[in-house]
Order: structure tokens, then sequence, then C-alpha cells
């Protein structure tokens, strides 16, 4: 019953917020603004509907004069919603091309100037990464998940590398952000619900300028070091320190293990 319930509600809820969200950038001619509907409007009846109990820690760490890469792993597509909540800022998506084709959702980030990402064209994904550069050195703050996709049993993934050299390129603050309990409320792939809480912790900013322009794997393995102190901390399963980064190309499969696979 729960799980039609959350289809109806995110079906009949989610074109209702596209309009809303539309027309705050129609009338104020400030795209920020559809934010503000996706914030406050849209996630929380999501929420609501899978019984979701929010809890966001550490939001001080969020200042909203400052561009910063908001960094998070990812375990289940309710994060999205959670992360509009959690991050009270207008910040951009950096999400996968596919995503631009779902109705409403896709169209919704394409029109709100969210950036998508070609993975699978290595020269398109660098294209869309410069994009992002640009909307930082703007002032806008951006938001990313480095594992490239949700992990299937709340263990957190390695990081793809290309997030982090955009944060080098850009020389603004990484925020490590830790979700834990939306895989147990909307497991990857599926709609079967179970309501409890969701706990989001936002890290302190860490200073790029710290590390050498060229040293994505370094960058990528302390923010990814906080974020697993802090699923632990939270009550999750966090991550094997040493499957930091991921193989190129690939999605969950860190190099490590990758070249010493037969």
């Amino acid at each position: 019953m729960r799980k039609l319930f959350c289809v109806v509600t995110a079906g009949v809820w989610t074109p209702i917020s596209f309009v809303l969200a539309i027309l705050a950038m129609v009338l104020t001619l400030r795209p920020a603004n559809s934010v503000w509907v996706a914030r406050r409007i849209w996630s929380p009846v999501l929420l609501w509907a899978g019984g979701a109990k929010l809890e966001v820690l550490g939001q001080e760490n969020v200042d909203p004069r400052r561009a910063t890469i908001y960094v998070a792993n990812h375990q289940s597509t309710i994060d999205i919603p959670a992360h509009f909540m959690a991050v009270p800022v207008p910040f951009r998506y950096v999400a996968k091309d596919q995503l631009k084709w779902v109705p409403f959702i896709g169209w919704y980030l394409a029109l709100a100037g969210h950036v998508f990402v070609n993975r699978s064209n290595r020269s398109k994904a660098i294209a869309s990464l410069d994009a992002a550069a640009a909307k930082i050195r703007g002032g806008t703050s951006i938001f990313l998940y480095p594992e490239g996709t949700r992990s299937p049993d709340g263990h957190i993934l390695p990081f793809k590398k290309g997030p982090f050299a955009l944060a080098l390129k850009a020389r603004v603050p990484i925020c490590p952000v830790t979700i834990e309990g939306s895989g147990s409320l909307m497991p990857k792939d599926s709609w079967n619900i179970t309501p409890g809480p969701i706990r989001v912790k936002i890290g302190k900013p860490i200073d790029t300028t710290g590390f050498a322009e060229n040293d994505r794997e370094g960058l990528a393995r302390a923010v990814r070091e906080v974020i697993i102190a802090d699923s632990l901390a939270l009550g999750g399963k966090g991550g094997d320190p040493e499957d930091s980064v991921a193989a190129a190309g690939l999605e969950g499969i860190s190099a490590a293990r990758a070249t010493s696979t037969p």
C-alpha cells in the first residue's frame, strides 16, 4: 500500500511542482527560485509520502555567500529531495546525461541550469565539467555524487576523479556530505518503501588550495575518508579506504581491483 501511495504521490506532485518551478523562473527571471520550489514544495512531500524523518547535522558548515562544491555518497533516488532540503542554498546538481530525458525531473534540471555529464563521451564530459566550473566562478554552488551510481548495499563506492578535477580547477572549498538511511527506506532500483529515518551530515569545508593542481586522487581520498568516517558515526557501513578511486570508465569498481582482476 505504501508503494502505491508513493508512486501516485510522486506521479501527481512532480508535474505540479514542475509547473510551479517554471512559473517561479519566468515570473522572477531568476532560475535560482526554481531550486526554492524543489526544496520547499516538491521535496518535503516526497519525503512525507515515503515516511522519511529527515535529520540534518552540520548545517552550520553551509555558507550561502560562498560558492562551494558539495560531494555526497549516494544510496537511493530519494537522496535528491533529501539533499535539496538538507543543504539550504540554490545549488545546481551535476547529473547523468540520461536524466535529461526523464519527464518533468529531467526537464526541470535542464531548464533550471543544472549540469548534465555524458560519461560515455570523454570530450563531452570534459565540456560539461567546464560548464560546471563556469557556474562556480559565477558564484553558484554545485552538488554531485562522485560514486557515479547508487550503492546497492550502503557501502561507499570508489569515487570518480572528474569531480575533483573540477574542484581543483575552480579552487573552491568542498563540503563532504554523508547520507545514511535512504538506502534502507528506498533501495536502489526499487519502489519498495520502508519508512524510517534519513540522516544527513554536512562536514566542514575542505580547502582545495592545499592540494596540487593535478592531485585529483589525493583530494578524492581526503573527501572520501571524511564521508566514510561520518557514515560509520551515523550507523552506516562506511567503505574500504583502499578502494578510493574508481577505474577509468567504470562505476563501483576501484582502479586497484580492476588492475588485479585477471
